[in-house]
């Protein structure tokens, strides 16, 4: 009975911001880390930030400086800020535990940067 429901995606200028949300049951989010993963047409789901019930956080190469990932516990929810978006950054956004549950997938949110 767990659902993973992710929001906040959109359409966006190059050099612009989003913040994505993803919310979850409480008992995922006190016992595992999560993370945001993303999909591009044609290529396979990468993850791109992870943090740990500590707050320890780790992000993918082509990300890192420009995403924040966070946790909020008392709202059972997840964030990843974006900054200084690329048209490269364009894909489908997902939340999952990391390392992920094939079954926890959701339908994800889609951000669009546009040059």
């Amino acid at each position: 009975q767990v659902q993973l429901v992710e929001s906040g995606g959109g359409l966006v200028q190059a050099g612009g911001s989003l913040r994505l949300s993803c919310a979850a049951s409480r008992s995922i989010f006190r016992i595992n880390a999560m993370g945001w993963y993303r999909q591009a047409p044609g290529k396979q789901r990468e993850l791109v930030a992870g943090i740990t019930t500590g707050g320890r956080t780790n992000y993918a190469d082509s990300v890192k400086g420009r995403f924040t990932i966070s946790r909020d516990n008392a709202k059972n929810t997840v964030y990843l800020q974006m900054n200084s978006l690329k048209p490269e950054d364009t894909a489908v956004y997902y939340c999952n535990l990391d390392p992920y549950l094939d079954a926890f997938w959701g339908q994800g949110t889609q951000v669009t940067v546009s040059s």
